[in-house]
């Protein structure tokens, strides 16, 4: 099936399963956010803070429709839960934070973000998040640090740095989400498996930033993504290696033409090229030629691609995550 068609298809039915089990009688949650007062709470923020610590049992938050200016956190012992959006579209997290508002030195990146995830086994699903600071520098969405942390059919919108998918060891699944941003916009040291989703650049720049720790065996997998762009923008690398032993593999990926022939860059003024591996399998689109790729890459064997399934690439640490039963091959 083109990779388009797919794509589109797994989001309008996760959509649309999403919107008529919230309508279906007997589906319940922990706690309802509504702006308009009809639920438990009118902040996301008030109900996290009211669940359980360590809780037994899962916890879920439904989330109506709404734009909900706030700076969300889930802490370390918010495990288990689950925040539900009523639709990706109108169900919007926001805030605007960026490194020179912020000006707390040289790590006030890590302080931008609009949504930050502390905690293991989180869900989260039909949601949007959004720096809205705009194009003025280093401005966190998503700050992801949990291990086990899946985010199912939500759209993620800034500019750079979009998505810190942080952890050393951390294992982060995104299935049918829309990524877009400008510069390194997804960036950090988790492992982080892309399925089937998009991601859109915004200016001819870089797409990812990895900083694989040496001895964590994957870095990023992007898996049967879709790659665009906007109009005009025509000179995009698929990544540079933030720190030495950056790994990233793009593997049945339609890459557009706004991708550059080398593919690849090095991080300015280091030897990362040195120790970074980078690695494609089976791409297809005007982006996906390899001929002029750069030295350093990789063209992965189908042997070595049987890495590169979600349930070897997740799987690694020692406690398994059953999750990907339900998303493994096609």
């Amino acid at each position: 099936m083109n990779l388009n068609k797919r794509f589109s298809s797994l989001s309008a039915l996760l959509m649309g399963l999403a919107f008529a089990g919230c309508l279906k009688a007997g589906v319940s949650y922990d706690y309802t956010v509504a702006k308009d007062g009809s639920g438990d709470f009118t902040s996301i923020q008030s109900a996290i803070d009211a669940t359980k610590a360590f809780p037994d049992e899962p916890i879920s938050i439904f989330i109506r429709n709404g734009v909900y200016e706030e700076k969300v956190r889930v802490y370390s012992w918010n495990t288990k839960l689950s925040l539900i959006g009523e639709s990706q579209e109108n169900t919007i997290i926001t805030y605007g934070d960026y490194f020179d508002k912020l000006a707390l030195g040289r790590n006030s990146t890590f302080h931008t973000y609009t949504l930050k995830v502390e905690a293991n086994d989180f869900t989260m699903k039909n949601l949007t998040i959004e720096n809205s600071a705009g194009p003025v520098g280093q401005a966190v969405a998503l700050h992801v640090e949990g291990d086990r942390c899946h985010f199912e059919n939500c759209r993620f919108l800034g500019h750079q740095d979009t998505v810190y998918a942080a952890g050393e060891g951390a294992r982060q699944l995104f299935s049918a989400c829309f990524i877009s941003g400008t510069t390194d916009f997804i960036f950090g040291e988790a492992t982080a498996a892309f399925y089937q989703c998009r991601i859109h650049s915004m200016s001819n720049s870089y797409i990812t930033a990895a900083s694989t720790q040496e001895h964590i065996p994957y870095g990023y997998l992007f898996l049967a993504c879709e790659l665009t762009a906007d109009e005009g923008v025509d000179a995009v690398y698929l990544g540079r290696p933030w720190r030495d032993f950056a790994k990233v593999a793009f593997v049945e990926c339609h890459l557009g033409v706004h991708i550059l022939p080398e593919g690849w860059s090095n991080w300015s003024g280091t030897q990362r090229d040195q120790s970074a591996w980078y690695a494609e399998f089976k791409n297809e689109g005007p982006g996906a030629e390899t001929t002029q790729r750069v030295a350093w890459s990789h063209q992965l064997t189908s042997a070595e691609a049987k890495d590169y399934t979600l349930d070897q690439f997740l799987n690694f640490g020692q406690k398994k995550w059953p999750i990907n039963k339900s998303l493994n091959e096609k």
